[in-house]
Protein backbone atom coordinates (compact mmCIF):
# COMPACT_ATOMS: atom_id res chain seq x y z
CA UNK A 1 0.00 0.00 0.00
CA UNK A 2 2.50 2.60 1.19
CA UNK A 3 6.23 2.76 0.69
CA UNK A 4 7.30 3.52 4.15
CA UNK A 5 10.41 2.04 3.38
CA UNK A 6 11.29 4.45 0.38
CA UNK A 7 11.27 7.26 3.19
CA UNK A 8 14.82 8.25 3.91
CA UNK A 9 15.79 8.07 7.43
CA UNK A 10 16.14 11.85 7.84
CA UNK A 11 12.68 12.43 6.80
CA UNK A 12 11.08 9.65 9.06
CA UNK A 13 13.28 11.13 11.94
CA UNK A 14 12.03 14.70 11.04
CA UNK A 15 8.57 13.27 11.13
CA UNK A 16 8.51 11.37 14.02
CA UNK A 17 10.92 14.62 16.33
CA UNK A 18 7.45 16.42 14.74
CA UNK A 19 4.90 13.85 15.71
CA UNK A 20 5.88 13.61 19.02
CA UNK A 21 6.06 17.39 19.50
CA UNK A 22 2.88 17.73 18.29
CA UNK A 23 1.58 14.98 20.95
CA UNK A 24 3.91 16.72 24.00
CA UNK A 25 2.30 20.05 23.19
CA UNK A 26 -1.08 18.67 23.08
CA UNK A 27 -0.59 16.90 26.35
CA UNK A 28 1.02 19.38 28.23
CA UNK A 29 -2.57 21.50 27.24
CA UNK A 30 -4.89 18.69 28.51
CA UNK A 31 -2.15 18.22 32.07
CA UNK A 32 -2.70 22.39 31.59
CA UNK A 33 -6.54 22.04 31.56
CA UNK A 34 -6.74 19.50 34.52
CA UNK A 35 -4.60 21.19 37.20
CA UNK A 36 -5.12 24.95 37.04
CA UNK A 37 -7.60 26.52 38.93
CA UNK A 38 -9.36 28.76 37.74
CA UNK A 39 -11.55 28.92 33.82
CA UNK A 40 -9.79 31.87 33.47
CA UNK A 41 -6.52 29.54 33.35
CA UNK A 42 -7.40 26.86 32.51
CA UNK A 43 -8.72 28.38 28.84
CA UNK A 44 -5.20 29.26 27.85
CA UNK A 45 -3.35 26.11 27.88
CA UNK A 46 -5.91 23.50 25.38
CA UNK A 47 -5.61 26.71 23.10
CA UNK A 48 -2.09 26.86 22.81
CA UNK A 49 -1.82 23.30 22.99
CA UNK A 50 -4.36 22.18 20.12
CA UNK A 51 -2.32 24.89 17.77
CA UNK A 52 1.06 23.92 18.27
CA UNK A 53 -0.09 19.91 18.69
CA UNK A 54 -2.16 20.39 15.57
CA UNK A 55 0.73 22.75 13.50
CA UNK A 56 3.60 19.65 14.47
CA UNK A 57 1.51 16.93 13.12
CA UNK A 58 0.57 19.12 9.86
CA UNK A 59 3.96 19.59 9.08
CA UNK A 60 5.01 15.81 10.01
CA UNK A 61 2.21 15.29 7.50
CA UNK A 62 2.98 17.27 4.80
CA UNK A 63 6.73 16.46 5.03
CA UNK A 64 6.16 12.56 4.93
CA UNK A 65 3.30 12.68 2.56
CA UNK A 66 5.36 14.92 -0.14
CA UNK A 67 8.36 12.61 0.19
CA UNK A 68 6.34 9.42 -0.23
CA UNK A 69 4.37 11.04 -3.15
CA UNK A 70 7.29 12.64 -4.98
CA UNK A 71 5.27 15.88 -5.30
CA UNK A 72 4.51 19.20 -3.01
CA UNK A 73 1.08 18.14 -0.94
CA UNK A 74 -0.58 21.21 0.72
CA UNK A 75 -3.67 19.62 1.79
CA UNK A 76 -3.10 19.94 5.49
CA UNK A 77 -2.39 23.66 4.73
CA UNK A 78 -6.59 23.84 4.60
CA UNK A 79 -6.42 22.17 8.31
CA UNK A 80 -3.80 24.85 9.68
CA UNK A 81 -5.81 27.76 8.23
CA UNK A 82 -9.18 26.22 9.42
CA UNK A 83 -7.53 25.61 13.04
CA UNK A 84 -5.63 29.40 13.11
CA UNK A 85 -8.91 30.91 12.49
CA UNK A 86 -11.11 28.90 14.56
CA UNK A 87 -9.24 28.59 17.69
CA UNK A 88 -8.62 32.33 18.74
CA UNK A 89 -12.58 32.83 17.73
CA UNK A 90 -13.72 30.02 20.09
CA UNK A 91 -11.48 31.44 22.66
CA UNK A 92 -12.84 34.84 22.84
CA UNK A 93 -16.61 33.63 22.57
CA UNK A 94 -15.71 31.01 25.53
CA UNK A 95 -14.26 33.63 27.32
CA UNK A 96 -16.99 36.31 26.99
CA UNK A 97 -19.36 34.02 28.22
CA UNK A 98 -17.60 33.53 31.04
CA UNK A 99 -17.57 37.43 31.77
CA UNK A 100 -21.20 37.67 31.33
CA UNK A 101 -21.78 34.75 33.27
CA UNK A 102 -19.35 36.02 36.40
CA UNK A 103 -20.79 39.61 35.80
CA UNK A 104 -24.81 38.37 36.06
CA UNK A 105 -23.86 36.22 39.00
CA UNK A 106 -22.03 38.81 40.44
CA UNK A 107 -25.17 41.41 40.08
CA UNK A 108 -27.34 38.78 41.51
CA UNK A 109 -25.38 38.32 44.81
CA UNK A 110 -25.17 42.28 45.16
CA UNK A 111 -28.81 42.27 45.02
CA UNK A 112 -29.76 39.40 47.32
CA UNK A 113 -26.80 41.24 49.57
CA UNK A 114 -24.48 37.90 49.58
CA UNK A 115 -21.45 37.05 47.56
CA UNK A 116 -20.93 35.28 44.25
CA UNK A 117 -20.61 31.30 43.92
CA UNK A 118 -18.42 29.55 42.34
CA UNK A 119 -14.90 28.31 42.12
CA UNK A 120 -13.04 30.91 39.49
CA UNK A 121 -12.20 34.09 40.26
CA UNK A 122 -14.05 36.49 38.78
CA UNK A 123 -12.22 39.26 37.02
CA UNK A 124 -12.34 42.89 37.23
CA UNK A 125 -14.73 44.46 35.56
CA UNK A 126 -15.61 48.14 35.01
Amino acid sequence: MTHLADVPPLVAWLVAVLTLAGAAFALIGSIGLLRLRTFYERIHPPTMGTTLGVGCVLLASMLLFSTLAMRPVVHEIVIAVFVVLTTPVTYMLLVRAAIHRDRVAREDAARAGGTPRGDRASPRLP
